[in-house]
Formats: C-alpha cells, sequence, structure tokens
C-alpha cells in the first residue's frame, strides 16, 4: 500500500492527515491482515509482510496493483497515521531495526489511524462556515484527539477508542445537522439504510443523511449530494459518474477510491479524483 501519490491537502491545511508513504515503515503492509477476495489476490496474517513490500519499505508492484489483483490496497488511506506512528511514536525506529517493537508498533497503527481519522472529520468541520457556533466544541474535541496522537504506545494501547469516537460523534452530528439546515426544503434520511444497489441515479439528495449507509453498487450517476452527509457510508463500487458532492461532508479520499466515477464527477475540496476512475 505503500507510495501512494501527492494529494492535495485537505480541508483547514493539515498535510500530516495525508499519508505520506516516504516516513512510514510500510505499516499498512505489515500491520493489517489480507483476506484473499476480489480485493486481495492472497491471504495475508496481520503481522506478516506483505509479498510485495521491499526491504525500503516501497510496494514493489506500486503501479501495477489493481492488475495484480490488490485493488484493495488502492482503496486504502491511513489519513497519516502510518508516518506518525512510524516517526513520532517510534521516534523513527524501523520494527526492522528494533523486531522488538514490531508487535506494539502493529497494535497501535490502528488505533492511531481511528485516532487520525476523527482530526480529518474534526479539522473539516473547523472550515466549515456552518459549524461556526460550535467552533468551541470542536477546537476542545480537536485538541483531545490530539493530544492522544502524541502520546506513547503503552497509552494508546490502553486508550478507549469506542468511548472517545462516541463522544466526538456527538459534536459531528450537531456539525451535520447545522450544515445540512442550510439547504431548502425536506431532507432525506438515509442514516444507516440498506442502500445495496439502489436506483438514485439523477435523484436529489442534497443535505440528506447518509451516515453509515450500504450503498454498495448503488447507481449514484447525476446524483445530487451536495452538503450530504457521507459519513461511514459504504460506497465500495457505487456509480458516482456525473454525480455532484460539491460541499458534501465528511466524505474521505478511501471512500472516494472504492467508488466509480468519471470526469463529471465533482468532488469536495481536498480529495483528488482516483487514477482508476
Amino acid at each position: 500500500m505503500s507510495d501512494k501519490r501527492e494529494a492535495p491537502a485537505p480541508a483547514g491545511g493539515r498535510p500530516d492527515l495525508q499519508a505520506d508513504c516516504s516516513r512510514c515503515f510500510g505499516l499498512c503492509c505489515v500491520a493489517l491482515p489480507f483476506a484473499a477476495s476480489s480485493d486481495f489476490a492472497v491471504d495475508k496474517p496481520a503481522g506478516t509482510p506483505c509479498r510485495n513490500l521491499l526491504a525500503d519499505f516501497r510496494c514493489g508492484i506500486h503501479d501495477h496493483l489493481r492488475d495484480r489483483g490488490f485493488r484493495g490496497c488502492t482503496v486504502f488511506d491511513c489519513f497519516g497515521a502510518g508516518q506518525k506512528v512510524s516517526q513520532v511514536t517510534f521516534g523513527g525506529r524501523s520494527w526492522r531495526d528494533e523486531p522488538g517493537t514490531a508487535g506494539r508498533m502493529f497494535s497501535v497503527f490502528p488505533v492511531m489511524r481511528q485516532l487520525h481519522e476523527l482530526l480529518w472529520y474534526l479539522t473539516e468541520s473547523l472550515d466549515l462556515p456552518a459549524a461556526r457556533p460550535l467552533r468551541g466544541d470542536l477546537q476542545r474535541a480537536l485538541d483531545t484527539v490530539e493530544r492522544h496522537t502524541r502520546g506513547s504506545a503503552e497509552s494508546l494501547l490502553k486508550l478507549d477508542v469506542p468511548a472517545l469516537r462516541a463522544e466526538v460523534n456527538e459534536v459531528l452530528l450537531r456539525v451535520s445537522e447545522l450544515v445540512r439546515a442550510t439547504v431548502p426544503g425536506r431532507r432525506k434520511n438515509h442514516r444507516g439504510a440498506d442502500l445495496v444497489g439502489a436506483k438514485l441515479a439523477g435523484v436529489n439528495l442534497r443535505g440528506a443523511s447518509l451516515r453509515g449507509a450500504y450503498l454498495i453498487a448503488a447507481d449514484l450517476r447525476r446524483a445530487d449530494l451536495r452538503s450530504a452527509d457521507l459519513i461511514g457510508a459504504d460506497l465500495r463500487d457505487a456509480d458516482l459518474s456525473g454525480a455532484d458532492l460539491t460541499g458534501s461532508i465528511f466524505l474521505t479520499q478511501a471512500q472516494v477510491n472504492a467508488a466509480k466515477g468519471d470526469a463529471k464527477t465533482r468532488l469536495p475540496q481536498g480529495l483528488r479524483r482516483p487514477a482508476h476512475w
């Protein structure tokens, strides 16, 4: 999963929330498990290096991942957690140089990824004009999460991540309500809905709540998704060709990478059009 190409900095100018594989010890290629499927060509247990990982922590088939059956690697995004764990938590000492750190490093990585994902949402929220009334709460939440990311490996492994996510989610829900309230008229609520394969081409979903919705292989061609809340929505193989996602909130690069789209798909600021589109 290494060697990610340059992407625009996320809202709020936080390049540290963007993966920088040149400063990471290939953690996503080692710490995480693969299951042989349409996304991964082989099974790989957690803690075992991918067979394509080179000695310098680069991916040996980076330019051919999809052709070789590793589509999942082109979708994954660590939100910059890889370099934070590598360079900050473990001070630039790799698991190859110090094998005794490997177990803790691999266990810390998914924790840090969740924290950086929260930082992405909070940073985005602070940049939203509609969320200005919540600026104090958002900044306090961001400061709390930031403080945890700078903690030791031991403190990170003891952290109650579900409780922290629930706490942050409360303020993110309020952000969502404020943003979507700027859209006139009745707004659709599809929170957690099963919309797998749904025919939604050209549908007005402006200001809709699609939090946690299952949109796998949904037809969203030319759909209006402006100001929609897409946090946690499963967009795997959803067709976003010609769709307008301008101003949609809490959309991540990983979600975009998992979907289909074309040159006419309009994305929010800070997200790039995947090469495979």
